[in-house]
Formats: structure tokens, sequence, C-alpha cells
């Protein structure tokens, strides 16, 4: 929950400049309890326009942030607080404030009902410096009789595992810092978003699947990425927290949209959030017509032979028996540009999208592993860890032992969504971080119940 600093009533202010404040709020609903609901409210208050005020020899700017929450039926006044928030400057002429945003959010636990929520800023030194806005915002509650998903919140950073369990912002041991504008930009495209995920492992469910699928779109309904994942269900409510990169895209508004859904029942439900991006470095182009497109004018018409081959080479952990062996007894680049057209052609998920975005994801992949599991002598996508990231993706939960007692340093993966459940161990036999796998229980894959004999010092 979050904590405001309150500040006491400051007399003897001294006015220095009018401006328009700048303010906006979002907010999320998320499960509390079985029959109570978490109103999370986040807000944005732009201090650039704020007016310095003096008190006791020190100058500052603040404002207050009033909230009220009306029960629309019973018209009875749930909510009325005021807050008060200020920054000290160092100077009458200190200008360090402007430009920057204070972020903030608060909490509430309300029944099922319909509200009506009216938030506003004013400026602390200038109370004709106001702005306010008024919603209606329905309080439905979560089932407890099958599965759910909460409001989407929107964020500009998120800190896995972090340790600042002291911070506003923290909660579930992540750090996630609000993006209550909704507004992404060109210095600024990675989104992030944080929802959670209810009711997994109820007793009509045990024997079924769950998939979990995140989608964003253009306001035209073009669907430009989506990825579908299984969902992992030893624990009744899990966190959803993930990013999506959106330089490539140009100005405009867009829909993120988390879904889950059981195949077999025919049944799901999703959590929907717009968005804005400012991007003018990417400009707006036609909706590529896919079905006609043919090798030349795709993007695989205009690689060279050696940006084939390296392409091939990095897709190696896809490919399937007789691929390899086929490709090199190509000898002309037009032949090897038709092979790769075919071989991605082939594993496009969505092809009524002009993007291929299971390419996209795999040589994201690519990129990681590159860079993660690169050694003196290999390539990333070279190594043991580097193939098994690039055919199975990441892994859901990593077991690392640098240092214990008689053993040389190696790693449990575990795959929860593979087969019932799968892992794969690597070791470093050499020490020069060149961890080889040892030991799998995936099926095809090197199986050896004394992979620990490999790794003992003696």
């Amino acid at each position: 929950m979050k904590k405001l600093f309150l500040f006491l009533f400051l007399l003897n202010i001294s006015v220095f400049a009018q401006e328009k404040i700048g303010f906006e709020f979002d907010y999320a609903r998320f499960q509390f309890d079985s029959v109570k609901t978490y109103l999370e409210i986040y807000y944005s208050l732009n201090q650039t326009n704020l007016t310095k005020y003096r008190n006791d020899n020190k100058y500052y700017v603040g404002a207050y942030l009033d909230i009220q929450i009306v029960d629309s039926l019973a018209g009875d006044t749930l909510v009325n607080k005021r807050y008060i928030t200020q920054t000290e400057l160092k100077s009458e002429h200190d200008s360090s404030y402007i430009g920057k945003n204070l972020l903030g959010n608060v909490g509430f636990i309300l029944n099922n009902g319909i509200y009506k929520l009216t938030i506003s800023a004013t400026d602390f030194a200038n109370k004709q410096n106001r702005l306010e806005y008024s919603e209606t915002i329905q309080i439905k509650g979560f089932p407890t009789d099958r599965f759910a998903i909460s409001d989407i919140q929107l964020a500009s950073k998120i800190i896995s595992d972090s340790k600042n369990t002291e911070s506003i912002f923290y909660k579930n041991t992540l750090e996630v810092i609000p993006n209550p504008i909704n507004v992404y930009a060109e210095n600024m495209p990675v989104l992030f978003y944080y929802a959670e995920l209810y009711n997994l492992n109820i007793p009509q469910l045990k024997e079924k699947s769950l998939f979990l699928t995140k989608q964003l779109s253009d306001a035209y309904g073009n669907v430009l990425y989506i990825k579908k994942k299984p969902l992992v269900k030893n624990n009744n409510s899990i966190v959803e927290a993930g990013v999506i990169n959106m330089k490539k895209y140009p100005t405009g508004e867009y829909l993120l949209s988390l879904s889950i859904i059981e195949d077999s029942l025919n049944i799901g439900v999703s959590s929907l959030k717009r968005l804005y991006l400012i991007n003018p470095s990417v400009k707006k182009t036609p909706m590529a017509d896919t079905k006609n497109l043919d090798v030349k004018s795709s993007e695989f018409g205009i690689l060279s032979e050696e940006e084939c081959d390296n392409l091939f080479e990095v897709s190696l952990p896809l490919a399937l028996k007789g691929d390899e062996d086929a490709y090199n007894k190509l000898t002309t680049v037009e032949a090897k540009r038709k092979f790769l057209y075919d071989f991605w052609k082939k594993r496009d998920q969505i092809p009524e999208t002009p993007q291929n975005e299971f390419k996209e994801e795999y040589l994201e992949r690519v990129k990681f592993v590159e860079q993660r599991y690169r050694t003196f002598t290999r390539r990333g996508v070279k190594t043991d860890r580097g193939r098994v990231y690039l055919e199975y993706g990441e892994p859901d939960e990593v077991d690392s032992y640098p240092s214990e007692y008689n053993m040389k340093p190696y790693e449990i993966w575990h795959y929860f969504s593979i087969e019932g459940g799968v892992e794969f161990i690597f070791g470093d036999l050499t020490g020069y971080n060149n961890y080889e796998l040892l030991h799998s229980t995936k099926r095809g894959e090197l199986r050896d119940n004394n992979w620990r004999r490999r790794i003992t010092v003696e």
C-alpha cells in the first residue's frame, strides 16, 4: 500500500509564478479477498508548472491531492482524503524540479458497487491552478469458481526480485513504477505491464491446461504482436509481469490484452488496456499483402549469402531432420533466400499479419544468448545453454550452484510446462564458463542419471 508523506499546513506563502498544473491518473482493480476488491490509484504530478513558495527562509513547490469516493447508489461518501506533497528547493533560483514528475499511488478496499471517483490536484501556493477528474468505477469483485484476471497496470519500469521492500511501489517481490499517463515515447519505448491471475488450480480445472495469451494490436485491430504460453498451476494465484518493446511501431493508439484460455472447454477471460505511443521516427506504412508476398519482395530478398548462412546457423535449433543437409547442398544465394523464406513461413503462427511474430521473438532470443552465454571460444548460439534456450525458450526456474563443496559449478533449468515438467543440467567442466549439458529428463535429449560424477572434484 502507498505510503504518502503528509505535511502540516504551511503559512506565510510567497507566490512567484502562475502556470497550468500538469496532473494525470489511472487505476487498476485487484482481488483483495473473496468478497472485496483492492482499488489502486496511480497519479503523476508534473512539477514544472507548480508555483514556488517560501516558508521559514526555505523554498518549495508542492500540491494538494484530494480523493473522494462516493457510493453512487446509496450516496454515502466512503473516502474523502487530502494528501500534501512538496519538494524542497536548494534556493530561490533552483530550477532542478522542472521537467520532473512526482509519482505515487494510494489504495482502497471496496465492496461490490458503483462508485464515483473524484480526484484533483491543486497547486499549494496558487489555489486557482487546479485540475480535477471525475470517473464512475464499477467494483464487481472476482469470481471464486473460475479463473479470472485483474486489470492491467501499465508501468514505466519493473524491477524484478527487488530488495527495496520499503518502496511505495513494492508488491509481490517486484517494484512496479507506474505510468499513469499511459503514454510511451521514442525515448521511452519499452512497455512494462503488471497483472494478477486468479483461481488457476480450482478443482474444475485439475485436468485442464490453461494458456495465457499476450497480444498488442493497433487502433485498426491489426495484431502486431502475440505470444502464447502455458500457465503453471502450482499456485492458485500468480503475477504476470512483462515487457514489449514498441520502438518499431509508429505514433498511434494501441491495445494491450491479456487472456486466460482453456481450449477444450472453449472458455476464456481477458483484460484490456489502451495506451498511446509517440514515435515520430517511425513512419506509418500500409499493411502488407502477405498472401501475395514472394521471396523477392520479402525481407529475405535482400539478404547476402553471408547473411543467409548466418541466419540459418542461428536457426538450427528449430531445424527438422534433413534441413541442414538440404541447406548445405544449396549453391546459389537465390536458393538460400528461398529456403529461408519457406523455413520461416512454415513457422509463422499468424500468417494474416505482415510480421512473423515467432521469427521476431526467436531472433530476440538469439540476441540474448549471444550476449549471455558466449565464451572465449564459442558464440552463444553454439553453446549447450544457448541451444536449449533457443529451442525451448526461457526456463521457468533456474537453480544455480556456482560454489558447492567438492563440485564444479552447475545449473539446473526447469521447464514445468514441457512433458509434465522436465529439467536440463549443465556443468562448467573446464572452468571457462562453458556449461555443457550433462543430463536432461526431456525425451530425445542427453540422459545420464550419474551426471554428478562428471562434476565431482576428488
